[in-house]
């Protein structure tokens, strides 16, 4: 890709972050969380990215809802930022794409009075190239593109180290590392830091690129087969999860939708149709 044609996709990405942001902002609604109508259901519109999150929660729509008198309405966001403001704004009720790493660093740099959940699944991870087999062949100096939120960051650095492609100062935690922080490098990799949702439209462009799970799903990657390396799922702290606005944690429609995100039809539907690039952390 030409520096033109990048700067060009960087800059129509971020115009229609922007936009999107704008859109979402709204009035600020009362705690407490939704409420149920005259007939006893409780309409829930919860933000999502599109997969799986988006994917599982529709699942649950179409085959758990209506049991526990619920409906749900899905907000598809494909930027990591968004549905944070949208759920402050209260244009939606919850939301569902995020780890606690990410929420702790959105709630320190943006104020956000949130409550996590409990850990739904985990997407691992993963080093991804569309030139080359496996990193033994990634060539010296190749560019290989990480995530830039701070959180994805960290992630992609401490996926490096692991696997022995570099290495940070010593006394640095890699998943808090910045690029700076990368200070062992034997094949001279330049890391370059992107919006997490463009690395697969440019992998082409990039010996190898760190992408997370949900996006590498989007783009028809598999994980488990596709990916160079893969971040480890045991004692992984990168759960996804749902995150709801503080006081609204204990609304029953909030329970009941809680449960269902942890029910055994839900763990046969991660495993069933996610082939190990999605696991059940329940």
């Amino acid at each position: 890709m030409s520096v033109f044609t990048r700067r060009t996709l960087l800059t129509a990405a971020s115009t229609l972050v922007a936009a999107s942001t704008l859109a979402a902002c709204g009035g600020e609604k009362e705690k407490g969380g939704p409420k149920a109508d005259a007939n006893g259901v409780t309409t829930i519109n919860v933000g999502a990215t599109p997969k799986p999150h988006a994917e599982i929660l529709k699942f649950i729509q179409e085959n758990l809802a209506k049991d526990a008198g619920l409906d749900i309405v899905v907000t598809e966001y494909t930027d990591y930022q968004i549905p944070n403001q949208a759920l402050k704004d209260g244009d939606i009720d919850a939301n569902y794409y995020q780890t606690i790493p990410f929420l702790e660093e959105q709630k320190k740099a943006k104020g956000y009075k949130f409550v996590p959940l409990a850990p739904v699944h985990v997407e691992p991870l993963g080093l991804y190239s569309k030139n080359f087999k496996n990193v033994a062949d990634l060539p010296e100096g190749g560019e290989i593109a990480i995530p830039n939120d701070p959180t994805n960051r960290g992630r992609a650095i401490a996926l490096l180290v692991a696997n022995k492609l570099v290495g940070v100062t010593e006394g640095v935690d890699p998943r808090s590392a910045k690029v700076a922080d990368v200070t062992v490098n034997p094949k001279n990799f330049k890391i370059t830091e992107v919006d997490a949702p463009l690395i697969p439209r440019a992998l082409g462009d990039f010996a190898a690129g760190v992408i997370n799970g949900n996006y590498a799903i989007e783009a028809g990657l598999n994980p488990a087969k596709d990916s160079l390396v893969l971040e480890s799922a045991e004692n992984n702290p990168n759960a996804n999860l749902l995150v709801v606005r503080e006081g609204d944690e204990n609304n029953p429609a909030i329970q009941k939708l809680e449960k269902l995100l942890h029910s055994e039809q839900v763990k046969k539907f991660i495993n069933d149709n996610y082939e190990g690039a999605v696991i059940p952390a329940f």
